[in-house]
């Protein structure tokens, strides 16, 4: 029986327009899988960056240490949880604890061994009120001293290290290792030596060296600090220190003026005034923390004063709560279960 016969160009051409269809279906396809998964890769990206931009971290008051070891310890592990950040402590001794070499170094192991990253900044009483063996004031060698066991490296102590830039890596500057400063998101935090005692301002005759040489080097440290920030154009700058700089009752206007013709023995004064003016001219929030105690019956909080914050701990450890995307860019937590 003779083959039916094949037009050889109506076939091939079937052929043809078989093989264009199954290549756009196939094209088809892959696109949609490569919109959906890029979809995916957007909204994971979105929730990433979510997850960087907000944290948390806690802090740990001077006034926590005069119950000693014990008490430190305690806040220490009220504020190690996962999704911390970082923890500041200020002040590794009480008043009432020995300047000595020993001590500062069981503290030092004992803030080292924790499992969060820990900022610590110097509190007056670690160095500004110790004294020698004749009674006579150790200040200058006692926070060399604690320079050396708690800022030789370019990071925090605590099991995870936090990478920080110095104030001694400034040549001029060589000396200032605990002012350091990090950035998590697009928050700037920055430690800054301001002891509680007046600043270690000393109403005696002669030159208050010590205090003039530092007020020079925290100048220079803040507008370094503001100029990163605006720079960078950050969304907040953090401030921590152990005095209280009571930059929201500073004066404005022509109360400011009368003031500065008349010097007084504030040893805040030149530092709360550049803060306030630098924070002026930042568009976004500045935060200062501090440790000074509060009054009896008065809860820890943040107030604020146009884009300027403050927050004293007080005698307990704190968390805050940092999310770009609140109404309320910082929101204070009580540390511990």
């Amino acid at each position: 029986m003779p083959m039916p016969r094949v037009r050889l160009p109506q076939f091939r051409l079937k052929l043809r327009l078989a093989f264009c269809l199954h290549a756009l279906l196939c094209a088809a396809l892959l696109a949609g899988g490569a919109c959906a998964a890029a979809g995916r890769d957007k909204d994971d990206k979105k929730a990433d960056s979510k997850e960087e931009g907000a944290h948390r971290f806690a802090l740990i008051g001077h006034s926590v240490n005069d119950g000693g070891e014990k008490r430190l310890k305690k806040a220490i592990d009220e504020t190690d949880d996962k999704t911390t950040a970082f923890v500041v402590v200020t002040g590794i001794k009480a008043s009432t604890e020995p300047c000595s070499d020993k001590l500062y170094q069981q503290r030092r192991a004992l803030i080292d061994d924790a499992k969060r990253p820990m900022v610590v900044l110097p509190a007056g009483s670690d160095w500004t009120e110790c004294r020698n063996s004749a009674g006579r004031s150790n200040a200058i060698e006692r926070l060399n001293r604690v320079r050396e066991l708690f800022y030789g490296e370019p990071s925090s102590l605590g099991a995870r290290k936090l990478a920080v830039t110095r104030l001694s890596m400034s040549p001029r500057f060589r000396s200032y290792a605990e002012n350091a400063h990090w950035l998590v998101g697009k928050v700037l935090y920055a430690t800054v030596n301001l002891p509680a005692n007046n600043n270690h301002y000393i109403m005696e005759a002669g030159r208050n060296s010590e205090y003039e040489d530092r007020l020079v080097a925290n100048r220079f440290w803040l507008n370094r600090l503001f100029a990163i920030a605006k720079r960078d154009k950050l969304e907040a700058v953090v401030l921590f220190s152990e005095g209280d700089l009571k930059a929201l009752s500073q004066p404005t206007g022509f109360r400011a003026l009368l003031r500065r013709a008349v010097p007084d023995n504030d040893g805040f004064a030149e530092t709360r005034r550049q803060v306030m003016a630098l924070a002026q001219k930042f568009p976004g929030k500045v935060l200062l923390v501090d440790t000074a105690r509060l009054a009896k019956g008065v809860k820890p909080a943040i107030e604020w004063r146009g884009n300027v914050g403050h927050l004293s701990t007080g005698t307990t450890a704190l968390e805050v709560a940092v999310d770009p995307g609140a109404k309320a860019l910082f929101k204070l937590e009580q540390a511990g279960p």
